[in-house]
């Protein structure tokens, strides 16, 4: 099993040699293996580190395994526990598989079954994470399969994907929000060696700066007020997997410094916790900000900037592929439309391109979801799409008639947060930006809430 390095396994037998020996057998076989020689020293190990897997020894003293195992259970993510006994009966065993043991060995046994054993109670362990992890996340990842491209530099941009995949170097992706980011990262994990262990995303703008080092490396019970219990961070969740940080250009500088040192070493310190714990994660960033100037500006730090840049992806905006517009508005209309879409007419198709999508294909998919519900006698028209202006006459107009850049957010912020009934959370997920960013965009542009709204 390729991953044995790193399955922490715990041994509780109060007898010497046989202790020596499964800790020797089981070293040998590539597992990272602590023992102790009484329950209560077991228990406190098991309180103070995650352990996959604890084969517990019945008789033992300070505290029998079946006591250990009680409480242990109790832990938020307690290990899988193997029983172990010389005076095995059935009342014994069934006792031990109530409180949740794994399995049940009598002495004496085989090595080879002990080696079999681990491995499985290990798969359970790592089954019942995944599916913990997913069923968390079903609701927030995107259906889309692929990209749909025929614009050159993209398709240079997935071939480049596949190249990296394969490695474990870090990886940056930059581009404007709605680009596509999310997609690259997940494209990268599917394709690389890491696909079957877990992909753990985090938006570094979405979460209070107080309480994004708890998620990211988890704390100890106690740790600080609320602190009921052990929590397992994002970097512990996503071991032998992907760890993909969105708007990474968001981290506070204190955990920049925390962060480069966990990547440096493989390891970190739980906040509140004095026991190291060492995790093999790819990370995956993403930003729509320009690191390079916010590093000159002082705001990000430059040794974790090179760090994480070791590949460079940048995603061209949607404005620049004219060519996969319709191709993908034509998707859209195939997710959203049922078992008979509406069709786009010419003149929606123009209006379509014309238009410069500050929120990129994010807002594409708003745009046709919403076509599809105004469409009349199945085809879609262009007074059906929910366009900003794209020429203006007067104010906010740069040569030639075209809004700048500035006038155009400026403009399609203000259209979503009029759709969205000023409800700041729906329109921030719309122009897929934080609600942090929104509040700042609200301020410069000097939006007034409506008294009615």
């Amino acid at each position: 099993m390729k991953d044995q390095q790193k399955v922490k396994v715990l041994i509780a037998e109060d007898e010497a040699n046989l202790g020596t020996i499964l800790e020797s057998f089981l070293s040998g076989r590539g597992y990272n293996v602590t023992t102790c020689r009484d329950g209560r020293t077991a228990l406190g190990a098991l309180r103070a580190e995650a352990y996959a897997v604890a084969l517990l020894d019945i008789v033992m003293p300070e505290m029998d395994g079946l006591e250990v195992l009680r409480q242990i259970r109790e832990e938020p993510s307690p290990p899988e526990v193997i029983i172990i006994t010389g005076n095995g009966t059935i009342e014994t065993a069934i006792t031990a598989m109530k409180l949740g043991a794994y399995d049940y060995m009598s002495k004496p046994y085989r090595m080879a079954e002990i080696d079999v054993l681990v491995r499985r109670a290990w798969e359970k362990r790592q089954l019942f994470k995944e599916n913990a992890f997913l069923q968390s996340r079903l609701s927030r990842v995107d259906a889309v399969p692929e990209i749909i491209t025929e614009y050159a530099p993209m398709q240079a941009v997935l071939q480049l994907v596949e190249r990296v995949a394969r490695g474990d170097a870090p990886v940056l992706i930059s581009g404007e929000s709605g680009t596509g980011k999310e997609l690259i990262a997940r494209a990268v994990h599917r394709l690389s060696t890491r696909a079957e262990g877990p992909l753990v995303d985090i938006n570094c703008a979405a979460i209070a700066e107080n309480l994004m080092e708890s998620e990211l490396f988890g704390h100890e019970k106690g740790a600080f007020t609320g602190a009921l219990g052990r929590k397992t961070g994002l970097f512990e969740m996503a071991a032998g997997g992907t760890l993909f940080m969105d708007e990474v250009g968001e981290l506070d500088p204190k955990l920049q410094g925390k962060l480069l040192r966990a990547l440096e070493l493989g390891s970190f310190f739980r906040v509140g916790g004095t026991q190291k714990v060492e995790v093999n994660v790819r990370i995956i960033c993403a930003t729509n900000k320009n690191l390079e100037r916010e590093v000159q500006e002082g705001n990000f730090r430059q040794d974790l900037y090179y760090r994480i840049n070791t590949i460079d992806i940048t995603l061209p905006p949607l404005r620049d592929r004219v060519v996969d517009i319709a191709p993908i508005a034509e998707h859209f209309l195939k997710r959203y439309g049922g078992a008979a879409p509406p069709r786009l007419s010419e003149e929606a198709v123009v209006a379509l391109q014309a238009y410069q999508w500050p929120g990129n294909v994010r807002e594409l998919r708003n745009v046709i979801e919403r076509a599809v519900l105004l469409a009349n006698g199945g085809v879609i028209y262009a007074r059906d799409l929910p366009l900003t202006t794209v020429r203006a006459e007067n104010g906010g107009a740069a040569p030639g008639g075209e809004l700048t850049l500035e006038e155009l957010e400026r403009r399609h912020i203000e259209a979503v947060l009029h759709q969205a009934n000023w409800h700041q959370g729906r329109a921030a997920t719309v122009l897929g930006i934080s609600s942090k960013t929104l509040y700042r965009k609200i301020r410069e542009y000097g939006f007034q809430r409506p008294r009615e709204a």
